[in-house]
């Protein structure tokens, strides 16, 4: 269906998107001071946020985009800022500025921004057809030691959401933690398989550094060897535990973007596959990852051209304020279940 959007001759949607720049530099400055201030993004992304999503309203309006730079220099600078946070978390902990559990805080920051920021920038440049701009999100998911999202993504998600053949699209009745388990096994699982697959029509070896997978992880096990040669154990497992918590977020998101709604086979993705929420939190910091029914239904749009549907199934709250809802099952199962179109039970 045709959604109406009024065009405007000046818009500062562009602008908005800015705001996802706040986490990175929080931890940045976090991870160069120590102590408390470790906690900083961890308090404001995971606190502060979700209050605020809470009390703020939906922003509706399909105003339309404007073509300008400003979404590539967003681009640029959430590659530095992520460049950054991963070197001031080594930085702090090598020269002693952050230690003792103040590490672990550290940690969990940088790998809800690594989340928040690193994973959502690079959900949006694998999807460009420009090579500098696709490695560059193959590399953003290299910080978070994450091997298959570019092939699973791409290649399978996209095609298979909200079938059985699709282990990112969480089944109605599924919790979170169950969830978690068969999403990562079967994306792990089916990534490999495609490589092998691929590998195997070009004549090469299955399991040699031409197949992504394996050369991603063997690229993760040279890092994690540089990593205690010249810094130690501490940041080697500062890193992993950032890498951790960043999929673990990738994972919540995956689960509340299409939990309970299914297609046939045959049936073409469209803008009622998928979870919307116009929360201004939701959409401005995680640059409109919120409109996931449009990015479906037009996988090749860019970010600030995304628009919201009516016809959309709309999730009772948005990205940060439907975190604890979906850490406790039942109280997930009794905001959302009942918000399911009638067509999909």
């Amino acid at each position: 269906m045709r959604t109406e959007v009024k065009r405007t001759g000046r818009s500062f949607r562009n602008w908005k998107y800015f705001l996802n720049l706040i986490p990175v530099i929080l931890v940045i400055f976090g991870n160069l001071s120590g102590g408390w201030f470790t906690l900083l993004n961890f308090t404001f992304s995971f606190v502060v946020l979700g209050i605020a999503e809470i009390l703020l309203p939906e922003d509706h309006t399909n105003d339309d985009w404007i073509e300008d730079e400003l979404p590539d220099i967003l681009m640029i600078l959430s590659i530095t800022g992520q460049i950054l946070a991963i070197s001031s978390l080594i930085y702090g902990i090598s020269t002693g500025i952050i230690h003792d559990h103040w590490i672990i805080t550290a940690a969990l920051s940088t790998g809800g921004s690594s989340g928040t920021l690193a994973i959502v920038v690079a959900h949006e440049l694998i999807h460009r057809k420009h090579k500098a701009w696709n490695f560059a999100g193959r590399f953003l998911l290299f910080t978070v030691l994450n091997p298959y999202f570019y092939i699973h993504h791409l290649r399978i998600h996209h095609k298979y959401v909200g079938t059985d053949q699709d282990p990112v699209t969480a089944k109605f009745g599924e919790n979170y933690y169950h969830f978690v388990v068969r999403s990562i096994g079967g994306q792990l699982k089916q990534s490999m398989q495609m490589e092998k697959q691929r590998c195997a029509i070009k004549k090469l070896a299955p399991y040699g550094l031409n197949n992504y997978m394996i050369s991603c992880i063997s690229g993760y096990l040279g890092i994690m060897i540089f990593c205690v040669i010249f810094w130690g154990w501490e940041v080697l497992a500062a890193i992993l535990l950032q890498a951790i918590f960043a999929n673990l977020l990738l994972e919540y998101t995956n689960y509340i973007e299409h939990y309970g709604l299914s297609r046939v086979d045959n049936e073409r993705v469209n803008e009622k596959h998928s979870w919307q929420s116009d929360k201004l939190i939701s959409r401005f910091l995680l640059i409109d990852l919120s409109r996931h029914s449009d990015h479906h239904f037009h996988a090749a749009k860019p970010f600030n051209q995304l628009l919201s549907y009516p016809e959309s199934p709309v999730l009772p709250g948005g990205y940060a304020s439907m975190m604890l809802p979906a850490l406790i099952p039942t109280l997930w199962f009794k905001l959302v279940d009942k918000k399911i179109p009638k067509h999909f039970s």
